[in-house]
């Protein structure tokens, strides 16, 4: 029932540097790796709450304008290429980690109003999960399962950096790595709104 198409997506977005992953890595650096682990539940709330809203937006308005989700499928492939683009351009510039001590509730914020919440609900999520109980709480419980060792390792790279253990672990290595797997999964998400025009 849940493709790998969705769970690599879901990985390869999570994974992309952004304001949720920044405040992780920076928790990692200021308060290590234990107490960083308070603001995992604030990320998956803060998604689960912005995803659902997103979700349930586009379901109520796509019976009226069925054309939406093709477009907002072909703005969020678009989206994903500018943030690949972005990511690729800036990964030689040096990220700001040393930010106040993150608390859950920065933390639920930054994750309400980040802009992959909308990319999730338009183009990640299958269509029918905004019309099917079942099929929302099994891509959302995978959505969450997979959101716990993503923030892991972006509390990990924040305890790594500031210890200097790791010497091949480069923000410049990870964003471009990110930058390519993003630019080939923004291919069958244009191809799939695409083909619905």
């Amino acid at each position: 029932m849940i493709s790998w198409f969705f769970i690599g997506l879901v990985i390869t977005i999570l994974l992309t540097p952004g304001p949720t992953n920044t405040l992780l890595a920076s928790s990692g650096i200021q308060v290590g790796l234990r107490k960083s682990l308070l603001l995992i539940p604030a990320e998956a709330i803060g998604y689960i709450i912005a995803i659902s809203a997103w979700g349930m937006l586009i379901g109520k308005v796509s019976t009226t304008l069925p054309l939406l989700p093709t477009f907002l499928k072909l703005l969020s492939a678009g989206y994903i290429v500018f943030l690949a683009v972005k990511l690729w351009r800036t990964a030689d510039q040096k990220v700001a980690l040393n930010q106040p001590t993150i608390r859950p509730r920065e933390l639920l914020c930054a994750t309400l109003l980040n802009p992959k919440a909308l990319l999730f609900a338009s183009a990640i999520f299958p269509a029918v999960a905004w019309n099917s109980q079942q099929i929302y709480m099994a891509h959302m419980g995978t959505f969450v399962a997979l959101i716990l060792p993503i923030a892991l390792f972006w509390i990990s790279v924040g305890v790594a950096r500031s210890t200097n253990k790791v010497k091949w672990l480069s923000q410049s290595k990870l964003q471009r790595t990110a930058s390519v797997v993003l630019v080939s999964f923004s291919i069958p998400i244009s191809y799939s709104a695409l083909i619905n025009l």
